[in-house]
């Protein structure tokens, strides 16, 4: 019989405003930059060896703005700029929904769909796992994910600020180099 890993923990990352400067449906990998300091956060949270899963809702997919073909390309890209910081991208999952469809789509955050499908790919233990976004959406779908720590760059792209239990932050940080540094000074253990 086969041991079986134990699950461990990841950070979750959304992609626009977070890692990449936002670009509203733009696929286009010669487009894709670095977020300010997102770079450097980057190569610190590949120092820590554990998996970094980049979440995204994608809907230009729905919209007909964007090929769903185009996002294989943006995922060959991130893993490119994720290895240029010696990190290595462990998945790259994206919800391909329009927003008027939420009720029908349990991946589009605030849903948790995304993060709960990487954990089961991926052997993850989504309560020692960190989402880190920069719209409360992403701080609701770690949440409802069993996410017990989650950090919110506040670079003011925020319109919604809905606080209710499930949108409130763990971290209000500037950037995700300070976000790295949080991560990489916590405990491996996320607090009960």
């Amino acid at each position: 019989m086969a041991v079986s890993a134990l699950p461990r923990p990841a950070v979750f990352l959304d992609k626009d405003g977070t890692l990449l400067e936002d670009l509203p449906f733009d696929a286009d990998p010669a487009h894709m930059r670095w977020a300010p300091r997102a770079r450097e956060g980057v190569a610190i949270l590949g120092g820590l060896g554990c998996p970094l899963v980049v979440v995204s809702n994608q809907p230009g997919v729905a919209l007909g703005r964007v090929p769903r073909s185009a996002l294989a390309s943006v995922e060959r890209r991130l893993r490119e700029m994720f290895a240029q910081c010696g990190a290595a991208l462990a998945a790259f999952r994206f919800c391909p929904h329009a927003p008027a469809v939420p009720a029908a789509c349990g991946c589009r955050k605030p849903q948790s769909g995304l993060l709960l499908a990487a954990a089961r790919e991926l052997g993850l233990d989504l309560a020692d796992s960190w989402m880190v976004g920069d719209i409360l959406d992403d701080i609701e779908a770690g949440r409802r994910a069993g996410c017990r720590r989650t950090v919110l760059i506040d670079a003011g792209r925020e319109t919604r600020w809905e606080l209710r239990p499930l949108r409130i932050p763990h971290f209000v940080v500037a950037d995700l180099a300070e976000a790295a540094r949080l991560i990489a000074a916590a405990p491996l253990r996320a607090p009960a």
